[in-house]
């Protein structure tokens, strides 16, 4: 494609979400701080909520791989089910054998038994939904119910959940007023400025490879910051698509005319020019985390 063409060992712009690189921004590594804060404190439920491409998955997976020894780890991609089989999933996900048939109380009942087991040796569960905006209310309530479970020594599990502002229209509602009140933590993850655009493009060349400074220029940096919004996932379709027309070219320096047919070539970015990044009310985290954590990039 363009790997040789301008001397990269891989790509540099892939998904944030394959896992395969993380850049470490201010933004991310606040919201990272505030979840673990709050995991650490033995909150019952931690919220994040980010416009689409903003990076939740790729945080959630960061979060996901650096669990304390002692815990265990539930993943939810895709949470758009049933109570039951919320509890199914669960029970799945801690290597708890039960029929799918199984009733509603004995799933609640072996859950449970293996989240004690869990306590007594020191640990929690830790339950991470992502794209929760698509969680069904009665499900959500599900989550609100067995996030009560507690022992002389506190949670038997907690929640964080990943999701759009969609999110917060749903936990608005008047029937999830219980939920609400339990979420203790609560962070956004908002587009990148232009500077810390800069910065990660920067990155993500140097983590390819790249032994220039150069290869983007610093008016088609600008120009694709104000063509994405500073949506990290459409940085990255604008500068792939961008190397690309470089390369076509027989250029090795991304110039705005570049950036101008990556911008034609994708469709529906119109849109994101001009729609709100965030709708409604602005999310206040209600505590502030006071001692640095250490962040571990991909």
């Amino acid at each position: 494609m363009y790997l040789e063409h301008f001397g990269l060992k891989r790509l540099p712009f892939e998904p944030l979400s394959n896992g395969q690189v993380y850049v470490d921004l201010p933004g991310h590594r606040e919201a990272f701080n505030t979840v673990l804060f709050g995991l650490r404190t033995g909150e019952g439920f931690i919220k994040v909520v980010g416009e689409v491409g903003t990076g939740k998955t790729a945080l959630c997976r960061s979060l996901l791989a650096n669990p304390a020894p002692e815990d265990f780890t539930v993943y939810l991609p895709n949470p758009s089910m049933t109570p039951h089989d919320l509890l199914l999933s669960i029970a799945d996900e801690l290597d708890d054998t039960v029929p799918p048939e199984a009733s509603l109380h004995r799933l609640q009942k072996s859950i449970r038994k293996i989240l004690l087991m869990i306590a007594s040796s020191g640990g929690r569960a830790i339950i991470f939904v992502d794209e929760a905006q698509a969680m069904p209310a009665e499900t959500l309530e599900e989550l609100r119910l067995l996030s009560n479970l507690e022992s002389s020594d506190g949670k038997l599990v907690q929640v964080v959940l990943f999701g759009q502002p969609e999110l917060d229209d749903k936990l608005a509602d008047y029937t999830l007023r219980q939920l609400q009140q339990r979420i203790s933590f609560s962070t956004q993850l908002r587009p990148l400025d232009r500077e810390a655009c800069r910065t990660y493009i920067r990155r993500r060349m140097l983590y390819a490879g790249t032994t220039q400074k150069t290869i983007f220029t610093p008016a088609s940096i600008e120009r694709i910051h104000r063509g994405s919004g500073g949506i990290p996932r459409l940085v990255n379709i604008l500068c792939h698509k961008s190397l690309i027309a470089a390369r076509a070219d027989g250029e090795h320096q991304v110039g705005c005319r570049h950036v101008a047919r990556a911008f034609e070539d994708t469709e529906g970015i119109q849109r994101w020019r001009t729609r709100p990044l965030f709708r409604g009310k602005s999310v206040q985290r209600l505590s502030s985390p006071s001692t640095p954590f250490s962040w571990r990039p991909f």
